[in-house]
């Protein structure tokens, strides 16, 4: 509770300056790479069969034996007692959410609640167990085939950590790890934010003489800016990511604040420098282990965000088609989500690129859906069917609210209808569950088979079962209703053509078609989401230069409807 607390203004200050990158830098934007059609470059790995599930462990559960139990805070080894609520290695049941990998949100030791300040990146957080703990996690998670990557955060450090406690003085070894100045520059931060601060602010000791020095932080005075430029801190860093991916056999990292790791002056994101110390980075982390695994949070346009796919990082998350997917769904217009996701298709080399709904630093998805559940259905079905890797928020699976500040996005998962506990703990929680616990929970929505949580289950197994849904080629159909998005998925003799109707009112007699594609010949409809609806019998007819005719899949669509339907005749 005391770290909780003493983080909040420092988490408020992180928030606002996360949710800012949002917004493009002016200065930047016309720098942005030229969009080349890359689709065609296939690299499949074992991240483009994988379901991702990003857990906050402070938040997850709290266990109920050991010396951390009951104490209000989420650990590891409350995280082990639900693994088999993700995946409990048995394929032939359905109980299970099905998920094959984990993002561990920061677990490395450092002061603030939310982890993104770093004082050991040898250690596991103290509050949510010891390395020993970890180890047992991991062989946990590969007993029931789930991959687990962690949070690693290499822009930065905690100003507690060591390394920075006497960097202030020239003389101290960790001097150069960071970037000071003896006069504060008159630029600021990307976001207009200030970035130059004096050492005895954050706990470093003050040279004599002058104001300064000044040390550099883009997010906070609370996070100094490692310094790329000395090769003895490429060379830590190095070694911080070899000894997870080798002594705890961890599939990989997610990247925080990456395309900040270098700065030119007052230019301060995606610089060349970034891009080649990534590019070493990468060459680095794949000596260690071929089938390592990383995706990058570049918050930015999508151009932008692809020039670091694929020699620099595996993938990267895909922050235009997440905010499309929400605009489209709230709007009932299908041009947004169509016109950004035919964007990344030909940004990226083939599905290299992860999807989401929401995340740790934004305002909940349902939240964003004013609390309705058709809405959140649709959402999903469509992250489950479209192209690239998916990544759900833990809660969101049940239709959890949550605005900011931070911290209420990052409240207790509701496993019981119990009030501010949720079944998370026996304890105090941290943080008071949400006021929709009592019927947004894993207990109710397991047992009711029209739940958003069962809709979950069957996307993931829908997505696992179905090639062409997992890493097929994504083809845009042309619909003859606005609020209509209809798409074909293709992998080797398998064609799935999916149908969304956005609006929240019924569309009758919708035709798709498309002009031209590489579809050969197409089978009568089989229907993999059942729905219950009138599927059209007549197979689609294949015309011109493998295009689609004029074809109606459903002669009513209903509202804010998906329909999954495998044309290929297998």
């Amino acid at each position: 509770m005391q770290k909780a607390a003493l983080s909040l203004l420092a988490g408020a200050l992180f928030s606002s300056l996360a949710f800012a990158q949002a917004t493009i830098n002016p200065e930047t934007a016309s720098k942005k790479p030229a969009l080349a059609d890359r689709s065609g470059q296939r690299m499949d790995n074992w991240w483009n069969d994988a379901v991702f599930y990003q857990v906050f462990v402070r938040s997850f559960k709290d266990s109920d034996k050991g010396p951390l139990a009951n104490d209000g805070i989420g650990d590891i080894a409350g995280l082990i007692e639900k693994l088999d609520y993700l995946n409990d290695g048995d394929p032939n049941t359905t109980s299970d959410l099905g998920v094959t990998a984990i993002w561990l949100m920061p677990v490395f030791e450092g002061p603030t609640y939310h982890g993104y300040e770093t004082s050991d990146y040898y250690k596991i957080e103290s509050e949510h167990g010891t390395n020993e703990d970890f180890k047992r996690f991991m062989s946990e998670c590969k007993k029931r085939g789930i991959r687990v990557i962690l949070d690693l955060v290499l822009n930065h450090t905690s100003s507690q950590h060591p390394w920075f406690k006497n960097a202030a003085d020239p003389k101290d070894p960790h001097h150069d790890w960071y970037i000071w100045s003896k006069d504060k520059p008159a630029w600021k931060g990307p976001w207009n934010q200030e970035v130059w601060f004096n050492a005895k602010d954050a706990g470093g000791r003050q040279s004599t003489g002058g104001g300064g020095p000044f040390f550099y932080g883009i997010f906070s005075s609370h996070m100094p800016d490692l310094n790329y430029r000395n090769p003895e801190v490429t060379k830590e860093m190095n070694k911080v990511t070899e000894f997870w991916l080798k002594d705890y056999g961890v599939d990989g990292y997610r990247l925080d604040a990456i395309r900040h790791l270098l700065e030119d002056g007052a230019q301060q994101e995606n610089v060349p420098e970034t891009h080649e110390w990534l590019r070493n980075w990468h060459k680095f982390y794949k000596s260690v282990d071929k089938n390592a695994f990383t995706v990058g949070e570049v918050w930015t346009d999508t151009a932008t965000i692809a020039s670091y796919v694929p020699d620099q990082l595996d993938t990267c998350f895909e922050f235009d088609m997440s905010f499309a997917t929400i605009d489209a769904v709230n709007s009932g217009d299908a041009k947004r989500i169509k016109d950004a996701t035919v964007n990344a298709w030909k940004a990226y080399p083939r599905n290299q690129f992860c999807t989401f709904l929401s995340n740790h630093d934004q305002t909940r998805v349902m939240t964003r859906f004013g609390d309705d559940f058709s809405k959140a259905r649709l959402a999903a079905s469509l992250l489950f069917t479209q192209p690239g890797i998916p990544f759900m928020y833990y809660g969101e699976e049940l239709g959890i609210i949550g605005d900011k500040p931070d911290e209420n996005l990052r409240t207790p998962m509701q496993w019981t209808g119990e009030a501010t506990k949720a079944g998370f703990t026996s304890g105090k929680p941290w943080r008071g569950a949400n006021k929709d616990t009592a019927t947004k929970n894993v207990q109710a929505e397991s047992s009711d088979p029209n739940s958003l949580l069962n809709l979950y289950k069957s996307l993931v197994r829908l997505r696992q079962a179905n090639p062409a849904l997992a890493k097929g080629d994504y083809t845009p159909l042309e619909a003859s209703d606005k609020s209509v998005y209809a798409f074909a998925r293709t992998e080797g003799d398998q064609t799935i053509i999916v149908v969304a109707n956005l609006s929240d009112k019924p569309v009758q007699g919708c035709r798709i078609r498309a002009a031209a594609g590489s579809f050969g010949k197409l089978a009568a409809p089989r229907e993999l989401l059942q729905t219950g609806a009138a599927i059209n019998p007549a197979s689609p007819r294949v015309v011109g230069k493998g295009g689609i005719a004029d074809y109606v899949p459903v002669n009513q669509l209903a509202p804010r409807s998906v329909y999954v339907l495998d044309v290929s005749g297998k």
